[in-house]
């Protein structure tokens, strides 16, 4: 029965969220189908993804490669999977492989991920893969990232020499609090225009990844394109499990 009571509150979450979601996209005038929402499911059971799932959502996101190759394969394969994320280049072709419907890695962060997600995808055969390249905002140390003015250099490293891979956009993690600051969002957005200009490409076509269970009402208000929510659909972390993998 508890078990039963998380999942009803999970997809009561996940309705919650879209009615914030639309909200925030009216009073930036657009509209709540210009938003995606990941809704990110690390250390969470497959059986409350199923849950939310049944409830009509298909797109989901994790953060561990281990973890996601083992949840991905008992779960439907019309799931939308994203990976967020830094990924290790080590572990690019394992997650690859295993997870064919991986539609969208939101962390591409540096030349050698872009170069060793290219082969994979080339190995394996799969069409390209939409890539989100991750820029570091807030200037932390701790998080993964290129700076911004490194960023154009990235995005045309993975634009021009990885045929296999399609640039969608660019993303950012907030804050510990999984909370960030407006000028993180307008960093995030001066990246694009200036992305946009120099490559030509329309600003519609660059995706915004900005936005937590924290600020994603602000990040909407402020461009975003996709939100990633966790908690706030799924409840709190249990990483329990995951120290005792480490």
């Amino acid at each position: 029965m508890a078990a039963q009571a998380v999942e009803g509150a999970a997809v009561t979450a996940l309705r919650t969220v879209f009615h914030r979601v639309r909200q925030a996209a009216e009073r930036s005038g657009r509209l709540a189908d210009d938003v995606r929402v990941v809704a990110v499911s690390k250390t969470k059971p497959v059986s409350l993804i199923r849950q939310v799932y049944d409830a009509g959502h298909r797109c989901f996101g994790e953060n561990y490669v281990q973890e996601f190759i083992e949840k991905a394969p008992q779960l439907p394969q019309d799931i939308d999977w994203h990976f967020i994320g830094h990924l290790q280049s080590n572990k690019a072709k394992s997650l690859i492989a295993a997870v064919p419907n991986l539609s969208m890695v939101q962390g591409v962060d540096n030349a050698k991920i872009a170069n060793h997600l290219d082969r994979a995808v080339s190995s394996i055969g799969r069409r390209p893969l939409p890539v989100m390249v991750q820029v570091n905002t807030s200037g932390e140390i701790s998080k993964s990232g290129v700076e911004p003015s490194h960023c154009m250099e990235l995005v045309k490293h993975v634009k021009f020499s990885c045929p296999n891979l399609v640039f969608s956009g660019l993303m950012t993690i907030g804050m510990p609090d999984y909370t960030s600051t407006p000028e993180n969002f307008k960093t995030l957005s001066r990246c694009r225009v200036e992305i946009c200009k120099e490559l030509g490409m329309p600003e519609n076509q660059c995706e915004l990844s900005m936005g937590m269970s924290g600020d994603f009402e602000l990040a909407i208000e402020m461009g975003s394109t996709n939100v990633r929510i966790g908690s706030t659909i799924f409840g709190p972390r249990d990483y329990s499990k995951k120290q005792q993998q480490q």
